[in-house]
């Protein structure tokens, strides 16, 4: 019984292809067929990448650089510039964002923070030591959260000091 049904609906199937429905379509099919010999349109030209070079030739300065300037003069920028020369520390080389306070030790009547990197290693802090990217300077440390000053550049070259804050985490 489903054969007989099978065969009806194939039956009824093909008889709509076969009308003069579709003839336009048809027609073009065939006369694409016919054309021989056409060419495709040339692809077009890849040019190499030029990558930009941050020189002095071209007067703008690299974004990915801090800006050094002059310590001789006078204003903001010779006040507040950090010491590029000094040896970075450890834990300048994770963003303060992703540093967490997990605890406080008092040791010889001295307070340090115990902090998690962002690569998950426990470290011992103190006053005095430098934190995150901003060149931050540890100011004070409570057994609650850690007062620290940071020094940042914007995008005239001017350095300008931002005091932030490390809560302890529970």
């Amino acid at each position: 019984m489903k054969s007989v049904y099978l065969i009806i609906v194939i039956a009824f199937a093909l008889t709509g292809c076969a009308g003069e429905e579709f003839q336009d379509l048809r027609d073009f099919v065939n006369a694409e067929n016919n054309l021989t010999g056409t060419e495709p349109s040339p692809y077009p030209e890849i040019k190499p990448y030029v990558p930009f070079s941050y020189d002095n030739s071209t007067g703008i300065p690299d974004p990915f650089k801090p800006r050094v300037t002059d310590t001789k003069s006078s204003g903001p920028r010779g006040q507040n510039q950090p010491d590029m020369t000094r040896v970075k520390e450890e834990l300048e080389e994770f963003p303060l964002e992703s540093l967490k306070m997990v605890g406080y030790l008092n040791q010889a009547k001295t307070g340090f923070a115990v902090i998690r990197s962002g690569d998950g290693k426990l470290h011992r802090v103190k006053v005095g030591n430098y934190i995150g990217l901003n060149f931050g300077l540890i100011k004070s440390i409570s057994d609650t959260e850690i007062n620290i000053r940071e020094m940042v550049q914007d995008s005239a070259g001017d350095w300008s000091v931002r005091d932030s804050t490390m809560q302890l985490v529970e």
